[in-house]
């Protein structure tokens, strides 16, 4: 379980709702369908306390059971249809990614960094019928920071002693055989992003995607998401990709930070 915020008085924290949602969040697209062992293995609980936590997500419909093992039904989209609907920045983002994606029949999306990962929050649409975002990049997936350019763009924002404790200890998982995972060598990826305002990652989530990043600041400098491109391998050649991508990114960012 996560420690109590410092924001918030023990009186006011309530311990039953997160252990509810540690349950609810066990859930992923590596454990699709949890059984009560597994699911208190995942969120630190005991099992008769996670069991009882499924059982009251089943009877309010977010999840579904076949006895044994349970899985989330379609009623937590609820949450994501209205943060889609609700939120400032997928609404002020969208014209633009639309744009970008006419303009090179490539794949836009913004992205916003959640612990672990990275979460697509806005995304282009498709162009003339042809659905640019390969890969099964889709709203709401959430991705691994180390290997994907907008985590990295992220990474660097913060703080050197923020990323420092964001690293400490922490494994990074190789998803290809590309993938940095030693931490000095990580740290020196961060560190050149830091120095570029731009991050390329090259097949380190997924072999055959390569994907470029720029921060997205605020009028404050303060970095409020990623804007990352998703392109065939030729576009991202080092050449190319600076001639053709990067300075449509750099512009784009520079236009919408009196927005944000």
């Amino acid at each position: 379980m996560n420690d109590i915020s410092p924001g918030i008085a023990k009186a006011d924290f309530i311990e039953g709702m997160a252990k509810g949602l540690a349950v609810l969040e066990s859930f992923d697209t590596e454990r699709q369908r949890l059984n009560a062992t597994q699911a208190a293995e995942r969120a630190g609980l005991t099992r008769t306390a996670a069991r009882r936590h499924l059982l009251t997500l089943a009877h309010l419909g977010y999840l579904e059971t076949d006895g044994s093992y349970y899985w989330l039904s379609a009623k937590v989209l609820r949450f994501s249809g209205s943060y889609l609907a609700s939120a400032r920045l997928p609404r002020l983002l969208q014209p633009t990614l639309n744009r970008l994606a006419a303009q090179t029949r490539e794949s836009f999306s913004a992205v916003v960094l959640d612990g672990d990962e990275v979460v697509i929050v806005a995304r282009s649409a498709s162009v003339g019928g042809q659905r640019l975002m390969a890969y099964g990049l889709h709203l709401g997936a959430r991705l691994p920071v180390h290997a994907t350019s907008t985590g990295r763009v992220l990474l660097a924002a913060l703080p050197r002693a923020g990323f420092s404790a964001w690293l400490k200890g922490r494994e990074l998982p190789r998803l290809t055989p590309r993938t940095t995972v030693d931490h000095k060598a990580f740290r020196e990826a961060v560190a050149q992003v830091r120095a570029d305002d731009f991050a390329l990652a090259s097949e380190e989530h997924e072999l055959g995607v390569h994907a470029l990043a720029v921060p997205l600041r605020n009028m404050q400098g303060k970095t409020v998401a990623a804007l990352n491109v998703v392109a065939s391998p030729d576009r991202l050649e080092p050449a190319v990709m600076r001639h053709d991508l990067l300075p449509l990114l750099l512009d784009a960012a520079r236009e919408l930070r009196p927005l944000l």
